[in-house]
């Protein structure tokens, strides 16, 4: 039994000691390949590359799946954390949602409270964009809808987030929208909550800048910009945007709207007010004329304000004196006041009664 073991070993020993040797000797040799740096042995390394490389495809699997399973795993991960923080966003979102409808009942409240009439809500027709012209010196872009829908020239159009520009041209089925960043575009806006008045300059570029600031320094990057509705070129409260610092050091806007992806735009329905151009009554100075301007009869001032009416007439002037009766006081001609002793009145007048309530 002890020397069949023997034998084995005498037996296995060499024979590993010879492959152990042939397998230094061809890394050696596969090693003096990789280093000989000759013509002959760069395209007998090809050979040997395309030989044997090809073949060798099953061992790769291996290697292949586990590195595919590695990016899976990884992937989950990213997946798994992406998800648990739009939990967070939409747990967040819910309670924004929860206070923004808290503000609107309380702000709904409040304008019961203090009468406030408010505009009546626009209408608004929705167009899909068909083309966009594309030119850096005109930015505009077409709408599917035009007068037969009852488009008129100067009407806002707006996409999901913000203003996108003005109806500037309408056809029976379409009609042209000149884009806010279109060099053409003058638009009157308001800072909040800063509440300066600028003007939208349109430059060609997605920043158009804001001019004739009065103050400057009141205003930050990040402010909110809404049209102002001066000039009835736009609806009040409309977004455009938010301040930006530029890179020249102006004041520039970030238009909300999304101009890269304009498929559909929204085409407010905004008529203009009502204008009153005539005067009004003529506004009484002093209450106590009121009658007077109403064509009630003057001897009723005595009624109504006794003594007072005098004084009134006075401060009127002498032709309205004249009106009031003699029961003004008329000065002498030392410049002291003299009263009648017994005011005289014609007997056509009506206001001779005036002067005997003085």
């Amino acid at each position: 039994m002890a020397r069949n073991r023997r034998n084995s070993d005498d037996y296995v020993r060499p024979v590993r000691r010879i492959l152990i040797g042939i397998l230094l000797f061809v890394m050696f040799a596969l090693f003096l390949l990789w280093r000989i740096d000759s013509p002959r042995v760069e395209r007998f390394r090809a050979q040997v590359v395309d030989a044997v490389v090809p073949n060798m495809e099953w061992a790769m699997v291996p290697v292949t799946k586990v590195a595919e399973i590695v990016d899976d795993f990884q992937s989950y991960s990213r997946l798994a954390e992406q998800n648990a923080e739009l939990r967070r966003e939409l747990q967040r979102m819910k309670s924004w949602k929860e206070a923004a409808l808290q503000l609107e009942q309380e702000n709904a409240r409040l304008l019961d409270l203090n009468n406030v009439r408010l505009d009546a809500k626009l209408s608004y027709i929705t167009g899909r964009v068909l083309t966009d012209s594309g030119s850096p010196f005109r930015q505009s872009v077409l709408l599917n809808v035009g007068a037969r829908d009852g488009l008129v020239d100067g009407w806002a159009a707006m996409d999901g987030l913000g203003l996108v520009g003005r109806i500037s041209g309408v056809g029976d089925q379409t009609a042209r929208v000149i884009l806010l960043s279109d060099s053409s575009s003058r638009v009157p806006v308001t800072i909040q909550p800063s509440g300066q008045k600028a003007l939208l300059r349109g430059d060609n570029t997605a920043r158009p800048p804001l001019d004739f600031l009065e103050d400057k320094e009141a205003i930050r990057p990040g402010d909110r910009v809404i049209s102002s509705g001066d000039g009835s070129v736009f609806p009040a409260g409309l977004l455009v945007g938010a301040v930006v610092a530029g890179a020249d050091g102006r004041l520039r806007v970030q238009l909300a709207a999304d101009y890269a992806r304009l498929e559909f735009l929204r085409v407010l329905r905004s008529h203009p007010g009502e204008a009153v151009t005539e005067a009004g009554a003529l506004i009484v100075l002093n209450p106590v004329l009121a009658p007077v301007a109403e064509g009630a009869p003057v001897g009723e001032l005595d009624a109504a304000g006794g003594g007072d009416a005098g004084a009134g007439v006075d401060a009127l002037g002498a032709d309205t004196a004249g009106v009031a009766g003699a029961g003004a006081e008329v000065p002498g001609e030392d410049g002291a006041p003299a009263r009648p002793e017994e005011p005289t009145a014609p007997e056509d007048e009506p206001g001779s009664d005036a002067g005997t309530g003085g």
